[in-house]
């Protein structure tokens, strides 16, 4: 039966024998006999890189707000638009004499001036550290950012709207630490508008520090989620990241030979989306389509809006968005014309996918372009930012997590 089965031909890498050390300890190393390839001492190395080859291409866009509340057209920024904001921000960034003791937060979610922020920190050489909206924006005591800021001490911190998060600002944020802001204002503070930073003229004091950033210089300071205890703030360096996506170019050599387009709304204050599939686009000189949708009820139309429109070569989701656009896919002829059109592979992760799941995408792809798409998923941690183990074999189950 297996051999009638006819998948989408995308080729796949990464050796899945395995090599096994037994230590004196009693704890046994298990190793892929396929060695890791060299890599970049730094993720800017890659961004730099295509910023110079590829600068017209669109690195991240965003579907723009309206007055009304809903989400318009998208807005597109370039890998050389990216750059030159990125090096604007960070001489602001040295300026304020921030530093691994004074690190920039960045309390809100998913958003351009998000990334542009976290690439001018890493080409200042300054940590940031992405924090979960919802500890300034659900909580009503603010007991895990406040925890956060305790170990943290921020010498700068973004919010991407002043009214939403001013009750956080206020509850946890010192006087004299500065806030900047994409819109809004928040009362009795003084705060800075993102559009200073990207007013602010670079000078050489930027390459300066990038030269003396390094492999083990820290990236971002990424927290574990504190559902069962107070958030643990994990050190992410740039060999860490580099050397992941190393790993996810072999796992996955298809990104050597076309840069990744995807469409994703996986969180950046979790290590799947903010290392993960951010790493992914900016290793692979990508472009990283943010989708304001979520697998809920309220949110997973504007999913749906944005897979008819965008078609991605790669798919990230969790289980439950799986199952909503497994359900969406045989209803919807508009949205199965373009979400197959490209993709070469869907991945999962944060659950088990259920099997049944995993055969409705089997045979809405058979049945609409006459082969599967494979369906890949992996094991890891905020710890090892992210990737530790790859189910990437021919014949991947429900279970699986690969090695």
């Amino acid at each position: 039966m297996s051999g009638a089965v006819r998948y989408r031909d995308v080729p796949m890498g990464g050796s899945l024998a395995a090599h096994f050390e037994t230590r004196t300890d009693g704890s046994t190393i298990v190793t892929s006999t396929e060695p890791l390839q060299p890599y970049t001492d730094r993720l800017t190395d890659r961004f730099l890189h295509w910023a110079e080859i590829a600068p017209d291409r669109t690195l991240i866009a965003k579907r723009v707000a309206t007055d009304d509340g809903t989400r318009g057209d998208w807005r597109r920024v370039s890998y050389a638009e990216a750059l030159a904001s990125a090096r604007s921000i960070a001489q602001v960034l040295l300026d304020h004499g921030l530093n691994a003791d004074r690190p920039l937060a960045i309390l809100s979610d998913n958003d351009i001036e998000h990334l542009l922020l976290a690439l001018g920190a890493m080409l200042a050489g300054v940590p940031f550290a992405p924090i979960s909206a919802a500890y300034s924006l659900v909580s009503q005591d603010h007991g895990k950012l406040r925890h956060i800021f305790g170990l943290l001490t921020p010498g700068m911190v973004f919010a991407a709207d002043g009214h939403a998060f001013a009750k956080a600002i206020d509850a946890v944020v010192p006087k004299d630490t500065p806030v900047v802001l994409t819109k809004a204002k928040v009362d009795g503070r003084k705060t800075l508008s993102i559009d200073d930073l990207l007013a602010t003229r670079a000078t050489s004091q930027v390459e300066s520090a990038h030269a003396q950033v390094g492999p083990d210089t820290i990236a971002k300071f990424l927290f574990t989620s504190g559902s069962t205890k107070l958030p643990k703030g994990v050190i992410n360096t740039q060999r860490m990241l580099c050397s992941n996506q190393q790993m996810i170019r072999q796992c996955f050599p298809d990104l050597q030979r076309e840069p990744p387009v995807l469409v994703d709304w996986l969180p950046w204050n979790h290590t799947f989306g903010g290392n993960h599939n951010v790493g992914i686009t900016l290793y692979n000189g990508g472009t990283l389509y943010i989708d304001d949708g979520k697998p809920t009820p309220a949110l997973i139309g504007e999913t749906l809006r944005n897979l008819r429109e965008i078609a991605p070569t790669m798919y990230f989701n969790v289980p439950k968005g799986f199952e909503e656009i497994a359900n969406a896919l045989e209803l919807d002829a508009q949205l199965r014309e373009t979400f197959f059109s490209r993709v070469k592979m869907f991945f999962f992760s944060g659950a088990g996918l259920s099997q049944p799941v995993w055969d409705k995408l089997d045979r809405l792809g058979e049945a609409h372009a006459g082969e599967r798409v494979r369906m890949l998923t992996g094991l890891g941690m905020t710890e090892t930012a992210p990737f530790a183990v790859c189910a990437n074999a021919h014949e991947v189950k429900s279970a699986h997590i690969g090695l």
